[in-house]
């Protein structure tokens, strides 16, 4: 079976966990910091700190930027349940918004118009490697008075035009998961350039606490977001490993769509016109009229493990429950969910696996 993905870990990772277990120091602490300082300096931001998820990350940087109980944030659409979970923790509305099918990225004209004046943040995705178009997102939320918090999950390393992704807006939030280019197991950070916002941040992400003396005095009611040193230090050695994985990331995206030139019935990933896709994910649109589901099902018999692109939150059961959307509302995010298809894309494929996955896929389409 060729996975759906693996990550890519060497002896780097052993040596930098055993420094940690040597130190009995297993908490958030030197390594951390060190990977802190480590990504914020290869995105250009000023502040990076480490959570226990992406999901973490972004609740924090809602609470950060003041997002209360009855506020609203515009949410793409098409996204991970967690980038709308995290809105609805609050107590505030999300907002979906319509996406463009070329890039699975918000529809920026449909994002305008659901400004309103409760609106208080907006969470543009950075979906499956990239990037959304940021510099319109950025007039409309200046324009409105609005908050921009990157969901930068899938987007270590991806660029918007001449910045990195998690360095436009106010903050950035990224993602460590398995199926990252770079993981900690679990883990997650925010961005951010802000020196105000990164004093909430350190203080809201532990309890609330600040040193003052031999003890801690606790200012706020904080939350327990840390990143122990352990996943640190995995992540230390993964970002020795970060432009040699991008730099294959795009090579093996191209030898793919190479591969897929022939094969009708699919439409590859798009290179936006402002550049800088990572291919975190290489994901297809499958033509209108095949079932993807059972393209999915013929490749996994066959020996391709694949899945769906990710989720229509307005075709979700809690989002139709309790916000009133109904399936097909959003019609670029739902035909997004019902015909997006992941293949495997990773550094441990060789040429044969990737001749392999696109002979499975063209007679997968076949086979219909």
């Amino acid at each position: 079976m060729i996975r759906l993905n693996m990550p890519y870990t060497d002896g780097r990772e052993l040596e930098e966990i055993a420094q940690v277990l040597s130190t009995g120091f297993l908490t958030q602490g030197p390594k951390t910091a060190e990977f802190e300082r480590r990504l914020a300096a290869f995105i250009g931001s000023r502040y990076g700190y480490a959570m226990s998820s992406c999901t973490t990350a972004l609740h924090l940087a809602l609470v950060v930027a003041g997002v209360k109980a009855g506020d609203e944030v515009l949410v793409p659409d098409f996204t991970f349940p967690a980038t709308g979970n995290v809105v609805v923790q609050l107590g505030a509305v999300p907002v979906l918004v319509d996406i463009d099918l070329e890039t699975f990225t918000v529809d920026v004209a449909d994002l305008e118009r659901r400004v309103t004046p409760r609106t208080r943040a907006v969470i543009p995705v950075h979906t499956f490697g990239c990037s959304a178009d940021m510099d319109p997102i950025m007039r409309v939320a200046a324009a409105c008075g609005i908050v921009v918090i990157e969901d930068a999950a899938c987007a270590i390393g991806t660029t918007y035009r001449d910045r990195y992704c998690g360095t436009i807006g106010q903050m950035g939030c990224f993602s460590f998961h398995p199926r990252k280019v770079i993981t900690t197991g679990e883990g997650g950070m925010i961005t951010t350039d802000d020196e105000e916002i990164s004093r909430r941040i350190q203080l809201l992400r532990s309890h609330g606490g600040v040193r003052v003396g031999g003890r801690y005095e606790y200012q706020e009611a904080g939350f327990n977001y840390r990143l122990s040193d352990v996943q640190g230090a995995i992540g230390v050695a993964q970002m020795e490993k970060l432009p040699a994985l991008l730099a294959s990331k795009r090579a093996m995206a191209a030898d793919l769509r190479s591969r897929l030139s022939d094969t009708s019935g699919i439409t590859p990933p798009a290179e936006p016109r402002w550049g800088g896709h990572i291919y975190q994910s290489f994901v297809v649109l499958v033509d209108e009229g095949l079932d993807r589901d059972r393209i999915i099902a013929f490749m996994r018999e066959h020996g391709v493990e694949t899945t769906l692109g990710t989720y229509a939150l307005h075709d979700q059961p809690f989002f139709q429950r309790e916000y009133g959307y109904r399936a097909g509302q959003l019609p670029q995010s739902h035909a997004a969910f019902t015909r997006a298809m992941t293949l495997p894309l990773y550094p441990q494929l060789t040429d044969d696996d990737l001749d392999v996955i696109a002979a499975t896929l063209r007679a997968a389409v076949g086979s219909q």
